[in-house]
């Protein structure tokens, strides 16, 4: 079997691993992505909103825009709406992406599509493809491979704390410029979401496992659709269904040796929202980066520069919402009393405990 030669090995071709793609493609450095899906973005699993700067960050043009959000509403279980300004865009995911995965390829790095990375070993990474098994030499590895992680297997660094999420698209009944959040007893550790789209609508639910004889994830949902239909907000069946699971961790170590891990694979979403595709970019930048800087420097110790900055950047605010999130969890029977620390549109959030 012959081996393939890499600088960098990149694992996910999300917009944690495309970003860090970008950035580790220069002076010539051979950046390979393997991604296991055969076409990226797709299926889409996200909510797909992501705030106005990221916009300037990733430098894509606006193809992949569908509407702009201004504002977002919180509707409480009392009733109580707070409506804050959030200024931010629902995305097309897939295109967005693709785009970030097509400058990648731009700037030199090489994209394996149906391939999946399933081991490793002093020899290499074992990769297996469509035409076979692929073993694949790198200086250094970044895990950008999703809530699930297998190269965070390989150093002892994965998601312990995954919250599932559950989607579907419906027409919606009027045009909607805002952004909607509910907090409801019935969907535990978490809200629904009502994101508007051009014509249509995302309409999902975050729900924390429970240890009690809750429903299920699917229930909830459609009993969260069904509230929406009777104030009239969307109609029809679902155009589509999409699931998937959401990282709710505190901060953890991401590197060891020559690994190290970025986006939704190193806990980078945010314990509360969410939200996590600014933090992919971000950190996966960082990640192609530093680890492209080792590379050139020939010094495996440089990669701790990595984690000094995205902790200096994220470490207060995850640990914030991380701590925020065991207590909406431990104190959900009083949700009424305590979602206002618990939720980030509110001054309540930000105090100390």
């Amino acid at each position: 079997m012959d081996t393939k030669l890499c600088d960098i090995l990149i694992v996910g071709s999300g917009p944690a691993g495309s970003s860090a793609a970008i950035a580790a493609s220069r002076g010539g450095l051979r950046v390979l992505v393997v991604e296991t899906r055969k076409v990226i973005g797709r299926p889409v699993r996200c909510a797909e909103y992501i705030p106005a700067p990221l916009v300037r960050e990733v430098k894509l043009g606006h193809d992949f825009i569908v509407q702009a959000a201004n504002k977002m509403r919180t509707i409480l279980p009392d009733g109580e709406v707070q409506e804050t300004r959030a200024p931010g865009y629902i995305i097309n995911r897939d295109i967005f992406d693709q785009g970030l995965a097509r400058k990648a390829e731009e700037r030199g790095a090489e994209i394996w599509l149906s391939s999946k990375a399933v081991s490793i070993d002093k020899e290499g990474i074992e990769v297996h493809r469509k035409d076979g098994i692929q073993k694949v030499k790198a200086k250094f590895i970044i895990g950008a491979d999703g809530p699930h992680t297998k190269v965070g297997s390989w150093i002892n660094s994965t998601n312990r704390n995954l919250i599932p999420s559950a989607q579907m698209s419906f027409e919606l009944s009027a045009p909607m410029e805002n952004t909607e959040v509910y907090f409801d007893k019935e969907i535990y550790g978490g809200y629904g979401w009502l994101f508007p789209k051009g014509d249509t609508a995302n309409v999902g639910i975050g729900l924390q496992k429970s240890n009690d004889k809750s429903e299920s994830i699917s229930k909830v949902l459609d009993h969260f659709v069904l509230r929406l239909k009777e104030e009239g907000k969307i109609k029809g069946d679902p155009l589509r269904k999409t699931a998937g699971w959401i990282p709710a961790e505190q901060p953890r170590r991401i590197i060891k040796d020559n690994i190290l891990l970025a986006g939704d694979a190193a806990g980078h979403t945010h314990p509360i929202t969410g939200a996590g595709v600014a933090q992919a970019v971000i950190c996966g930048k960082m990640a192609g980066k530093w680890a492209a800087n080792a590379v050139e420097a020939d010094d495996l110790s440089i990669l701790e520069e990595y984690e000094k900055e995205w902790c200096e950047l994220y470490e207060e605010s995850l640990t914030r919402a991380f701590n925020r999130r065991q207590l909406l969890e431990r104190e959900w029977d009083n949700l009424e009393n305590i979602v206002k620390r618990c939720w980030i549109v509110f001054r309540e959030y930000y105090a100390e405990p």
